[in-house]
Protein backbone atom coordinates (compact mmCIF):
# COMPACT_ATOMS: atom_id res chain seq x y z
CA UNK A 1 0.00 0.00 0.00
CA UNK A 2 2.85 2.31 0.90
CA UNK A 3 4.55 1.53 -2.44
CA UNK A 4 1.32 2.37 -4.32
CA UNK A 5 1.04 5.67 -2.44
CA UNK A 6 4.62 6.57 -3.33
CA UNK A 7 4.03 5.75 -7.01
CA UNK A 8 0.86 7.85 -7.09
CA UNK A 9 2.71 10.72 -5.46
CA UNK A 10 5.51 10.52 -8.06
CA UNK A 11 2.98 10.36 -10.90
CA UNK A 12 1.14 13.39 -9.53
CA UNK A 13 4.42 15.31 -9.27
CA UNK A 14 5.39 14.37 -12.83
CA UNK A 15 2.02 15.49 -14.17
CA UNK A 16 2.33 18.74 -12.26
CA UNK A 17 5.77 19.41 -13.71
CA UNK A 18 4.50 18.57 -17.20
CA UNK A 19 1.59 20.96 -16.76
CA UNK A 20 3.93 23.67 -15.49
CA UNK A 21 6.26 23.20 -18.48
CA UNK A 22 3.32 23.32 -20.88
CA UNK A 23 2.08 26.49 -19.22
CA UNK A 24 5.55 28.03 -19.42
CA UNK A 25 5.76 27.33 -23.16
CA UNK A 26 2.18 28.42 -23.88
CA UNK A 27 3.15 32.10 -24.52
CA UNK A 28 5.42 30.92 -27.36
CA UNK A 29 2.68 29.56 -29.57
CA UNK A 30 1.97 31.84 -32.51
CA UNK A 31 5.03 34.02 -31.87
CA UNK A 32 7.54 34.82 -34.64
CA UNK A 33 11.31 34.74 -34.33
CA UNK A 34 13.50 35.93 -37.23
CA UNK A 35 17.22 35.26 -37.77
CA UNK A 36 19.60 37.34 -39.90
CA UNK A 37 23.09 35.75 -39.93
CA UNK A 38 26.12 37.03 -41.83
CA UNK A 39 25.50 34.12 -44.18
CA UNK A 40 24.25 30.56 -44.07
CA UNK A 41 26.41 27.75 -45.38
CA UNK A 42 29.06 27.42 -42.66
CA UNK A 43 29.14 25.63 -39.33
CA UNK A 44 28.34 28.50 -36.95
CA UNK A 45 25.27 29.88 -38.67
CA UNK A 46 24.00 26.51 -39.85
CA UNK A 47 24.41 25.24 -36.30
CA UNK A 48 22.45 28.11 -34.70
CA UNK A 49 19.79 27.94 -37.41
CA UNK A 50 19.27 24.20 -37.08
CA UNK A 51 19.54 23.88 -33.29
CA UNK A 52 17.50 26.94 -32.28
CA UNK A 53 14.80 26.36 -34.90
CA UNK A 54 14.63 22.70 -33.88
CA UNK A 55 13.79 23.67 -30.30
CA UNK A 56 11.41 26.57 -30.98
CA UNK A 57 9.25 25.31 -33.85
CA UNK A 58 7.82 22.34 -31.88
CA UNK A 59 6.61 24.91 -29.32
CA UNK A 60 4.53 26.69 -31.95
CA UNK A 61 7.03 29.43 -32.83
CA UNK A 62 7.20 30.59 -36.46
CA UNK A 63 10.86 30.68 -37.53
CA UNK A 64 12.03 33.02 -40.31
CA UNK A 65 15.60 33.18 -41.65
CA UNK A 66 16.90 35.77 -44.11
CA UNK A 67 20.31 34.98 -45.60
CA UNK A 68 22.34 38.03 -46.74
CA UNK A 69 25.07 35.74 -48.14
CA UNK A 70 27.91 37.89 -46.76
CA UNK A 71 26.41 41.12 -48.14
CA UNK A 72 26.04 43.84 -45.51
CA UNK A 73 23.69 45.77 -47.79
CA UNK A 74 21.48 42.71 -48.22
CA UNK A 75 21.51 42.20 -44.45
CA UNK A 76 20.44 45.79 -43.85
CA UNK A 77 17.62 45.38 -46.36
CA UNK A 78 16.53 42.16 -44.64
CA UNK A 79 16.42 43.85 -41.22
CA UNK A 80 14.52 46.84 -42.65
CA UNK A 81 11.95 44.50 -44.17
CA UNK A 82 11.62 42.56 -40.92
CA UNK A 83 11.04 45.74 -38.93
CA UNK A 84 7.99 46.31 -41.14
CA UNK A 85 6.90 42.69 -40.67
CA UNK A 86 7.26 43.02 -36.87
CA UNK A 87 8.50 39.63 -35.63
CA UNK A 88 8.41 39.29 -31.85
CA UNK A 89 12.15 38.62 -31.56
CA UNK A 90 14.95 39.32 -34.03
CA UNK A 91 18.27 37.45 -33.84
CA UNK A 92 21.10 39.25 -35.65
CA UNK A 93 24.74 38.34 -36.26
CA UNK A 94 26.43 41.67 -36.95
CA UNK A 95 29.10 41.79 -39.69
CA UNK A 96 30.74 44.77 -37.95
CA UNK A 97 30.17 47.23 -35.13
CA UNK A 98 28.42 50.04 -37.03
CA UNK A 99 26.53 48.79 -40.10
CA UNK A 100 23.33 47.61 -38.39
CA UNK A 101 23.46 49.77 -35.24
CA UNK A 102 20.75 52.27 -36.22
CA UNK A 103 18.51 49.53 -37.60
CA UNK A 104 18.73 47.52 -34.40
CA UNK A 105 17.74 50.59 -32.41
CA UNK A 106 14.81 51.12 -34.81
CA UNK A 107 13.71 47.53 -34.26
CA UNK A 108 13.83 47.92 -30.47
CA UNK A 109 11.94 51.22 -30.68
CA UNK A 110 9.29 49.41 -32.74
CA UNK A 111 8.81 46.88 -29.93
CA UNK A 112 10.85 44.08 -31.52
CA UNK A 113 13.23 42.49 -29.02
CA UNK A 114 16.69 42.14 -30.59
CA UNK A 115 19.23 39.48 -29.63
CA UNK A 116 22.74 40.05 -30.98
CA UNK A 117 24.41 36.73 -31.79
CA UNK A 118 28.15 36.27 -31.22
CA UNK A 119 29.16 39.66 -32.63
CA UNK A 120 27.97 42.90 -31.08
CA UNK A 121 27.19 46.22 -32.72
CA UNK A 122 27.52 49.69 -31.25
CA UNK A 123 23.80 49.60 -30.41
CA UNK A 124 22.57 48.19 -27.11
CA UNK A 125 19.65 45.81 -27.49
CA UNK A 126 17.61 43.47 -25.29
CA UNK A 127 20.20 40.70 -25.27
CA UNK A 128 23.55 39.34 -26.41
CA UNK A 129 24.52 35.67 -26.66
CA UNK A 130 28.03 34.92 -27.83
CA UNK A 131 31.69 34.25 -27.37
CA UNK A 132 34.13 35.75 -24.88
CA UNK A 133 36.26 37.32 -27.61
CA UNK A 134 38.71 39.03 -25.27
CA UNK A 135 39.19 35.74 -23.41
CA UNK A 136 39.73 33.88 -26.67
CA UNK A 137 42.35 36.40 -27.78
CA UNK A 138 44.14 36.04 -24.46
CA UNK A 139 44.04 32.23 -24.59
CA UNK A 140 45.44 32.09 -28.13
CA UNK A 141 48.19 34.59 -27.35
CA UNK A 142 49.22 32.76 -24.17
CA UNK A 143 49.46 29.46 -26.06
CA UNK A 144 51.61 30.98 -28.82
CA UNK A 145 53.82 32.90 -26.37
CA UNK A 146 54.47 29.73 -24.38
CA UNK A 147 55.61 27.89 -27.51
CA UNK A 148 57.52 30.71 -29.20
CA UNK A 149 59.30 32.59 -26.41
CA UNK A 150 63.08 32.94 -26.75
CA UNK A 151 63.12 31.59 -23.19
CA UNK A 152 61.93 28.31 -24.74
CA UNK A 153 64.69 28.48 -27.33
CA UNK A 154 62.45 29.77 -30.13
CA UNK A 155 62.69 32.85 -32.37
CA UNK A 156 59.92 34.81 -30.64
CA UNK A 157 58.55 35.81 -34.06
CA UNK A 158 54.81 35.50 -34.58
CA UNK A 159 52.17 36.55 -37.10
CA UNK A 160 48.58 37.67 -36.51
CA UNK A 161 45.84 37.01 -39.09
CA UNK A 162 42.75 39.04 -38.19
CA UNK A 163 39.27 38.85 -39.71
CA UNK A 164 37.33 41.94 -40.73
CA UNK A 165 38.98 44.73 -38.75
CA UNK A 166 35.70 46.48 -37.93
CA UNK A 167 33.99 43.30 -36.71
CA UNK A 168 33.51 42.98 -32.97
CA UNK A 169 35.15 39.55 -33.05
CA UNK A 170 38.38 41.05 -34.42
CA UNK A 171 38.30 44.16 -32.24
CA UNK A 172 37.85 42.27 -28.97
CA UNK A 173 40.17 39.39 -29.85
CA UNK A 174 42.88 41.93 -30.59
CA UNK A 175 42.35 43.49 -27.16
CA UNK A 176 42.99 40.10 -25.57
CA UNK A 177 46.04 39.42 -27.74
CA UNK A 178 47.55 42.84 -27.01
CA UNK A 179 47.03 42.43 -23.27
CA UNK A 180 49.14 39.26 -23.31
CA UNK A 181 51.81 40.59 -25.68
CA UNK A 182 52.25 43.70 -23.53
CA UNK A 183 53.50 41.41 -20.76
CA UNK A 184 55.86 39.55 -23.12
CA UNK A 185 58.13 42.09 -24.84
CA UNK A 186 60.43 39.33 -26.09
CA UNK A 187 57.71 38.30 -28.58
CA UNK A 188 57.94 40.15 -31.91
CA UNK A 189 54.88 40.50 -34.18
CA UNK A 190 56.38 40.46 -37.68
CA UNK A 191 53.03 40.51 -39.53
CA UNK A 192 49.57 41.69 -38.47
CA UNK A 193 47.06 41.75 -41.31
CA UNK A 194 43.36 41.28 -41.98
CA UNK A 195 42.12 38.38 -44.10
CA UNK A 196 38.44 39.43 -43.95
CA UNK A 197 37.28 35.93 -42.89
CA UNK A 198 38.56 34.67 -46.29
CA UNK A 199 40.66 31.48 -46.32
CA UNK A 200 42.39 32.39 -49.60
CA UNK A 201 43.47 35.77 -48.21
CA UNK A 202 44.69 34.13 -45.00
CA UNK A 203 46.72 31.71 -47.08
CA UNK A 204 48.35 34.52 -49.08
CA UNK A 205 49.09 36.59 -45.97
CA UNK A 206 50.71 33.64 -44.20
CA UNK A 207 52.65 32.55 -47.28
CA UNK A 208 54.20 36.03 -47.49
CA UNK A 209 55.01 36.08 -43.77
CA UNK A 210 56.73 32.69 -44.00
CA UNK A 211 58.83 33.77 -46.98
CA UNK A 212 59.86 37.03 -45.33
CA UNK A 213 60.55 35.36 -41.97
CA UNK A 214 61.75 31.76 -42.42
CA UNK A 215 62.13 31.45 -38.64
CA UNK A 216 58.50 32.37 -37.93
CA UNK A 217 57.41 30.39 -34.87
CA UNK A 218 53.69 31.02 -34.39
CA UNK A 219 50.48 32.34 -35.91
CA UNK A 220 47.42 33.69 -34.10
CA UNK A 221 44.40 33.31 -36.38
CA UNK A 222 41.01 34.86 -35.69
CA UNK A 223 38.62 32.17 -37.07
CA UNK A 224 38.96 28.49 -37.98
CA UNK A 225 37.09 28.84 -41.30
CA UNK A 226 39.57 31.47 -42.38
CA UNK A 227 42.55 29.64 -40.88
CA UNK A 228 42.20 26.59 -43.06
CA UNK A 229 44.01 28.87 -45.50
CA UNK A 230 46.61 29.79 -42.87
CA UNK A 231 47.19 26.10 -42.20
CA UNK A 232 47.50 25.38 -45.92
CA UNK A 233 50.29 27.94 -46.27
CA UNK A 234 52.16 26.44 -43.31
CA UNK A 235 51.71 22.93 -44.69
CA UNK A 236 52.91 23.88 -48.18
CA UNK A 237 56.01 25.45 -46.65
CA UNK A 238 56.59 22.12 -44.83
CA UNK A 239 56.74 23.95 -41.50
CA UNK A 240 54.00 22.26 -39.51
CA UNK A 241 56.60 21.12 -36.97
CA UNK A 242 58.01 24.64 -36.68
CA UNK A 243 54.97 26.94 -36.76
CA UNK A 244 52.39 26.77 -33.97
CA UNK A 245 48.92 27.83 -35.19
CA UNK A 246 46.31 28.91 -32.64
CA UNK A 247 42.82 29.65 -33.92
CA UNK A 248 39.23 29.55 -32.71
CA UNK A 249 35.73 28.47 -33.70
CA UNK A 250 32.40 27.04 -32.63
CA UNK A 251 33.61 23.50 -31.90
CA UNK A 252 32.18 21.95 -35.06
CA UNK A 253 33.43 18.60 -36.35
CA UNK A 254 35.69 20.21 -38.99
CA UNK A 255 37.55 22.13 -36.28
CA UNK A 256 38.37 18.96 -34.37
CA UNK A 257 39.38 17.24 -37.61
CA UNK A 258 41.93 19.99 -38.21
CA UNK A 259 43.30 19.50 -34.70
CA UNK A 260 43.56 15.75 -35.30
CA UNK A 261 45.41 16.12 -38.60
CA UNK A 262 47.83 18.71 -37.23
CA UNK A 263 46.53 21.75 -39.13
CA UNK A 264 45.58 23.49 -35.87
CA UNK A 265 47.98 23.33 -32.92
CA UNK A 266 45.52 24.86 -30.43
CA UNK A 267 41.79 25.37 -31.03
CA UNK A 268 39.97 27.79 -28.73
CA UNK A 269 36.22 27.21 -28.80
CA UNK A 270 32.85 28.73 -28.01
CA UNK A 271 30.40 25.85 -28.07
CA UNK A 272 27.57 26.43 -30.59
CA UNK A 273 25.48 23.77 -28.83
CA UNK A 274 25.64 25.73 -25.58
CA UNK A 275 25.03 29.03 -27.39
CA UNK A 276 21.95 27.58 -29.07
CA UNK A 277 20.56 26.49 -25.70
CA UNK A 278 21.24 29.98 -24.35
CA UNK A 279 19.53 31.57 -27.37
CA UNK A 280 16.41 29.46 -26.83
CA UNK A 281 16.26 30.39 -23.14
CA UNK A 282 16.77 34.08 -23.89
CA UNK A 283 14.04 34.00 -26.56
CA UNK A 284 11.67 32.34 -24.08
CA UNK A 285 12.47 34.99 -21.48
CA UNK A 286 11.85 37.83 -23.94
CA UNK A 287 8.59 36.32 -25.21
CA UNK A 288 7.31 35.90 -21.67
CA UNK A 289 7.01 39.70 -21.40
CA UNK A 290 6.04 42.35 -23.92
CA UNK A 291 8.30 44.89 -22.24
CA UNK A 292 12.02 45.25 -22.84
CA UNK A 293 14.07 43.82 -19.94
CA UNK A 294 15.00 46.37 -17.30
CA UNK A 295 18.60 45.29 -17.81
CA UNK A 296 20.05 43.97 -21.06
CA UNK A 297 20.57 40.19 -20.95
CA UNK A 298 24.12 38.95 -21.61
CA UNK A 299 25.12 35.31 -21.99
CA UNK A 300 28.84 34.90 -22.66
CA UNK A 301 30.12 31.44 -23.65
CA UNK A 302 33.16 30.16 -21.71
CA UNK A 303 36.39 29.60 -23.64
CA UNK A 304 37.29 25.99 -24.33
CA UNK A 305 40.73 24.76 -25.44
CA UNK A 306 41.25 21.73 -27.65
CA UNK A 307 44.66 20.35 -28.56
CA UNK A 308 45.66 17.00 -29.99
CA UNK A 309 46.46 15.84 -26.45
CA UNK A 310 43.02 16.76 -25.11
CA UNK A 311 40.96 15.84 -28.19
CA UNK A 312 38.10 13.38 -27.53
CA UNK A 313 35.39 11.87 -29.71
CA UNK A 314 32.82 14.21 -28.19
CA UNK A 315 34.95 17.39 -28.22
CA UNK A 316 33.07 18.73 -31.25
CA UNK A 317 29.51 18.54 -32.57
CA UNK A 318 28.30 17.21 -35.90
CA UNK A 319 25.61 19.17 -37.75
CA UNK A 320 24.51 16.05 -39.66
CA UNK A 321 23.20 14.56 -36.42
CA UNK A 322 20.95 17.57 -35.86
CA UNK A 323 19.74 17.62 -39.46
CA UNK A 324 18.63 13.99 -39.07
CA UNK A 325 16.49 14.98 -36.09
Amino acid sequence: MKSLTVRLALLTAALAMGSAAHAADAPLKGKTVAFVPTSLGYDLTDGWNTMVRGQLEPLGVKWIVRDPNWSTDAGAQAITSLINEKPDVLLVQNPDIQSYARLLKRAEDAGIRVVQVNMRSAAKTSAFVGADWVGIGEAMAKAVVEKCSPKAGKSGKISIVQGVLTAAASTFQMQGVQAVLAKNPDIKVVSNQAADWDASKARAVTDTALKQHPDLCGVIGFWDGQDTGTAAAIREAKKQDQVFLATNGGAARTGCANVANGNFSAYMTYDVKQQSQELVQVVKTLLASSARPAQDISRVTPVGVITKASLRDDSCWNLDEYNKK
